[in-house]
């Protein structure tokens, strides 16, 4: 047990490092940090380490976490109170230009995404909103792609897709609570293999580096990625979309998956 924490105190070193470089330059002092991994101590024990898959009760979140119990309480009643609604925006967001990507309600014969008018009963960005984003409002859905990048705005009106997928745009606070999703996803997976019984399936995580490549290289590496890499993605939405379930189905949804990141270290003398 000793080697084991050890052990997983030294990679969270590893881990927070990126973590620590994010919340620097966003202005997150170490008390602040401090309430934030409370919190979230707090509630991965009442989510995760429930008995008969229960939630954990007050008091044994508080031995899990070495926190009193009227600090438990506190935490988990400010916990409560946090809304997901930019999450859920986010969410959405992916949701519409996959839709206007992949359904054949607005493409083109060509296969590729229909320009749009604003508004009508058929292929316009109000109707692919009412089938793709939820509560989020078709003009606010709208101000937020071109905000962007992901659609462009012709001067007749028309609108037409850029990208396929949402990215918010740098330190912009949606891009920040994008990026945390992307290392809670990794995280998890980690998590996960490290933890499964020896019968259970792994989850899929492997990585391509190369530590001998030289910084000319940069370029054409991206060029190569931003080509293969998206086309890859892109089977694997189509994938995705074909297999998902419909609203009206019985069975439960689970959230499925694959993210590819760059991976770019220090020189090798360092």
């Amino acid at each position: 047990m000793r080697d084991a924490k050890a052990t997983a105190t030294a990679a969270l070193r590893l881990l927070f490092r990126p973590i620590a470089r994010i919340m620097l330059r966003a202005g997150v002092n170490w008390r602040e940090l401090a309430d934030i991994c409370k919190a979230t101590y707090v509630e991965v024990a009442t989510e995760d380490f429930g008995i008969r898959g229960r939630p954990t009760n007050i008091s044994r979140v508080a031995i899990l976490t070495g926190l009193t119990r009227r600090e438990v309480r506190r935490l988990r009643t400010l916990l409560q109170e946090e809304s997901p609604e930019i999450f859920n925006r986010m969410n959405y967001a992916t949701r519409v230009l996959s839709g206007w990507h992949l359904d054949e309600e607005f493409l083109q014969p060509d296969g590729k995404p229909a320009p749009l008018a604003h508004s009508g009963e058929a292929q316009s960005f109000e109707a692919l909103c009412n089938k793709y984003s939820g509560d989020v409002a078709a003009t606010t859905m709208l101000k937020e792609l071109k905000h962007v990048g992901a659609v462009e705005e012709s001067e007749d009106g028309t609108l037409t897709a850029k990208t396929r997928y949402y990215m918010p745009a740098a330190m912009d606070p949606e891009r920040m609570l994008s990026s945390g999703s992307v290392l809670e996803d990794i995280g998890y997976t980690v998590a996960y293999n490290l933890q499964r019984k020896d019968e259970e399936p792994g989850r899929f995580d492997r990585r391509a580096t190369n530590t001998r490549m030289p910084a000319s290289a940069i370029p054409e590496f991206r060029e190569f990625l931003n080509k293969e890499g998206q086309a890859f993605l892109e089977v694997v939405d189509a994938w995705l979309s074909e297999h998902e379930i419909d609203d009206g189905d019985d069975e439960e949804g689970v959230r499925l998956g694959l993210g590819a990141y760059w991976i770019e270290g220090r020189k090798r003398e360092e």
